[in-house]
């Protein structure tokens, strides 16, 4: 062996006694193995990692310096996404106004410590599919169990908290950005089968026996029609969309929504301060103009005119009846509105006749959907959020609730049989749960796919929580008009 200098020993040191404490923090033995290789860099030098420095031909010493330097990039940045931070942008309004779309997000993997990925062979920065290229980004094999190394906390209430979406793990490609592939299949069982039911009037088990029917028909149609739903596929945990919500629901709280307000253990817990809900806006009889949208924040994406006149008995029924000289309905707007723009309105007698709160009518199918409970999106529960080390006593009423964590989640086999229910082969009325849930909401309620449509966030779907916000872009303005919204600019995420 070559006979190494001071400096070369002590660097070998420094870099092998950061790597060890890594490892420890991230309880990995395996990781071992690369030690010998840290030594040969820096001691025995027996591999030629640099070999290519020697090459006569420039071409090839140029052409390997770069490809060096975006090698050692990627692994950099692969550790640094994983382990430390990730960057994120805003696709959606369901958190407005507390985040906007156009903001770009530093997502800190450490708040509630960085997860040990479940698909280690992967291209960083994609998520699930390679761009261009439109395959998957990552390699199926090998795939990890479900760890997460020590960070700083744990999710708190209230807290804006970035999740793999817990519905995303089957889903048909060419709805993948509308809907879950649950959702979609029962609402396809549904059409197919268009004649409505009286739930009122079934026993759990016909009830049961129906959405069956319906999923089970749905499902057929998306599987034997590839070139309009898309490929159907299934995803790893950290390989499924990323979702941005609001926790209001910590495990072994008892969650209720009663008209809009989010109760836990029976008391009112404090909204947020931009909350939303959809309102029908109708005007006296002008248009409502595009600096007052600007003055309220509201984005083009959310400036929802009624002109149709297929509305117009929907909106009667609704009190919105003003109608101008000529006998047609006077304007009317579908808006999202914080408390402080819904003052601003009403308070706006020249322009504004009334304001009317979006009905329950325009509300999608609640979680489970299995579950006949007339439950809605602001009078829902109440239900119970798992917690590790719980145990729960298992109903036909509340089964329906807690299979999808029970089978999909925590990977066991459960069986509904004519004696009772089966979990991995034993007749059992009770399940100990193996992991932490929590309950997402989006700020703005009327406009968020969150826990009330899909159900509890599972603590291994967890990524991190949002710390600054370091870019915001409007998109519903020019580049000399506005589009960067400096008074965002690295802002902290509250």
């Amino acid at each position: 062996m070559r006979q190494a200098t001071r400096t070369q020993w002590i660097k070998f040191a420094i870099v092998t006694l950061l790597y060890l404490l890594f490892l420890v923090w991230v309880k990995s033995a395996w990781g071992l193995i690369v030690v010998p290789f840290i030594f040969d860099i820096y001691i025995s030098k027996k591999i030629p990692w640099t070999c290519w420095k020697n090459a006569e031909n420039p071409v090839v010493r140029s052409v390997m310096s770069w490809v060096d330097a975006i090698v050692f990039a990627l692994v950099a940045v692969y550790f640094v996404n994983i382990y430390i931070f990730q960057n994120y942008q805003i696709p959606s309004s369901s958190l407005e106004k507390s985040l906007l779309v156009g903001d770009f997000l530093y997502v800190s993997k450490m708040s509630y410590g960085p997860r040990v990925p479940n698909t280690p062979l992967s291209m960083p920065l994609a998520q699930h599919t390679l761009p261009i290229f439109g395959t998957k980004s990552y390699l199926e094999w090998p795939q990890w169990k479900y760890k997460r190394v020590p960070g700083f906390g744990k999710v708190k209430r209230n807290d804006i908290v970035v999740f793999n979406f817990p519905a995303g793990d089957t889903v048909a490609v060419n709805y993948q950005q509308s809907t879950d592939f649950y959702t979609l299949a029962y609402s396809e069982g549904q059409r197919i089968y268009s004649r409505p039911v009286e739930m009122d009037s079934l026993t759990r088990t016909q009830q049961r026996a129906i959405y069956d029917l319906y999923y089970a028909a749905g499902r057929k149609q998306i599987l034997d029609n590839p070139g309009l739903y898309g490929e159907v596929l299934w995803r790893p945990v950290d390989r499924r969309e990323n979702y941005v919500k609001r926790c209001v629901g910590l495990p072994g709280d008892t969650l209720q929504i009663v008209d809009g307000q989010v109760m836990i253990d029976g008391k009112a817990i404090e909204n947020p301060e931009d909350l939303q809900f959809n309102y029908f806006v109708q005007t006296t009889g002008s248009y409502i103009p595009e600096e007052l949208f600007r003055e309220l924040g509201i984005s083009k994406d959310d400036q929802m005119l009624i002109e149709d006149s297929a509305w117009e008995n929907n909106l009667l029924s609704m009190g919105l009846d003003r109608r101008s000289t000529q006998g047609r309905l006077a304007p009317v707007y579908h808006l999202p509105l914080t408390k402080k723009m819904l003052t601003a309105l009403s308070g706006n007698k020249k322009l504004i006749s009334k304001i009317v709160m979006e009905p329950e009518a325009f509300a999608g199918q609640m979680y489970p959907l299995n579950l006949y409970t007339q439950w809605d999106r602001n009078n829902y529960g109440p239900v119970w959020i798992p917690a590790k080390g719980a145990t729960l006593t298992l109903t036909e009423d509340n089964l329906p609730i807690y299979e999808r964590c029970i089978e999909a989640y925590e990977g066991n086999k459960l069986e509904r049989k004519a004696d009772g229910i089966y979990i991995n082969g034993v007749k059992t009325n009770q399940y100990t749960f193996k992991m932490d849930y929590y309950w997402m909401m989006g700020d703005n309620r009327h406009n968020s796919a969150d826990s009330r449509y899909w159900g509890f966030v599972p603590e291994d779907h967890v990524v991190g929580k949002p710390m600054v916000v370091w870019l915001s872009l409007d998109k519903d303005r020019s580049w000399f008009d506005g589009r960067i919204r400096w008074n965002r600019l690295f802002k902290w995420v509250g």
